[in-house]
């Protein structure tokens, strides 16, 4: 068996060999590969074998070199990684077939001291976490369930703006990937034409000043088709093939996520919190809406107000009360 060293070395080949197709975009002769890859051709048709069992689409062509044909839709670290354009985010991906959560598995790294930027993705979960203790449901080869560790220089009381953070990149790759516009629904669903299609769940290991670790679990419903959604879901569900008719290619959505939380995490850290809050309030849409609010212990209804710098939602009621909602559920009357 190949050690841990040896396993990266040969994800770091796998990522230049396709990176070296998609820049070229033709025919690679084999005696280029192994020059600018520093390997042998032997080493080098291994690769390709490889990367062929991971349905990798490769044509041999002879006394001319390889063409890359068609890329699977498949999430491996290589093809996640080939030509990602970020500064602090996506360096490290880990792809596995299945797991229990992402969450739970990006949280472990963290504890064992992986770096900022260090992402979780799966094929399948089965026992994505949702908020308020709920499940997320994860059947395989249609969405994107993934986990990203963050540690940024902010206090504790801070590391719920990294919610919001993560909502407006999730709707901003939505807009992107599907050209829908998605509605983002305090403090973390995003929904398109009134049903929900994402959620987030950020964890945190802390101190009392300072904060360890930030889990950024985020759960997209992308190629969803009805028949695979649970009957007893709290609130309507659906995905973005359900709402555009069109698959959507899953390596293609979780690179664009994660440039887009790469420039927006770099802007927070710049600039700070307001141009995450007021991008989150122009895409919520809900200032302004009445809504009613069942907590944990009691029910509100009122008028939101905006959100404050510690992620609570401002909820004017009657008689000029203004409520802070730490948690709870959210509908608009």
């Amino acid at each position: 068996m190949r050690g841990k060293a040896g396993q990266s070395v040969d994800r770091a080949i796998d990522r230049q060999i396709l990176e070296l197709f998609r820049e070229r975009g033709s025919v690679i002769s084999g005696g280029e590969l192994s020059r600018v890859l520093k390997v042998s051709r032997t080493a080098v048709w291994k690769h390709i074998t490889g990367l062929r069992g991971q349905g990798y689409r490769i044509e041999s062509l002879h006394a001319s070199g390889y063409r890359l044909v068609e890329s699977p839709d498949v999430l491996t670290s290589a093809a996640v990684t080939a030509g990602l354009s970020t500064d602090r985010l996506g360096h490290q991906v880990i792809c596995l077939a299945g797991t229990g959560s992402t969450n739970l598995e990006a949280y472990r790294l963290a504890d064992q001291g992986a770096p900022e930027g260090t992402l979780v993705l799966a094929d399948a979960q089965n026992q994505g976490k949702g908020r308020l203790g709920r499940s997320w449901h994860s059947p395989p080869g249609v969405n994107l369930y993934c986990s990203l560790i963050l540690r940024p220089s902010i206090p504790p009381v801070a590391a719920f703006q990294l919610t919001f953070l993560s909502a407006v990149a999730v709707a901003r790759a939505i807009e992107s990937e599907a050209r829908l516009r998605p509605f983002i629904k305090w403090p973390n669903d995003i929904l398109v034409n009134g049903k929900k299609t994402a959620g987030l769940l950020n964890e945190m290991s802390a101190e009392v000043d300072r904060v360890n670790f930030i889990v950024l679990g985020i759960g997209v419903n992308l190629n969803m088709r009805a028949d695979q959604f649970p009957n007893d879901l709290r609130h309507p569900a659906t995905s973005l093939f359900l709402e555009t008719g069109e698959t959507v290619n899953r390596l293609s959505f979780v690179r664009t996520l994660i440039e887009t939380l790469d420039d927006l995490y770099d802007r927070y850290l710049r600039d700070g919190y307001d141009p995450v809050r007021k991008e989150w309030l122009e895409r919520s849409g809900m200032v302004g809406l009445r809504v009613a609010v069942d907590g944990t212990t009691e029910r509100l209804e009122g008028v939101v107000m905006g959100i404050d710098d510690s992620g609570a939602l401002l909820v004017d009621q009657a008689g000029g009360t203004v409520a802070r909602v730490l948690a709870g559920d959210v509908r608009i009357l």
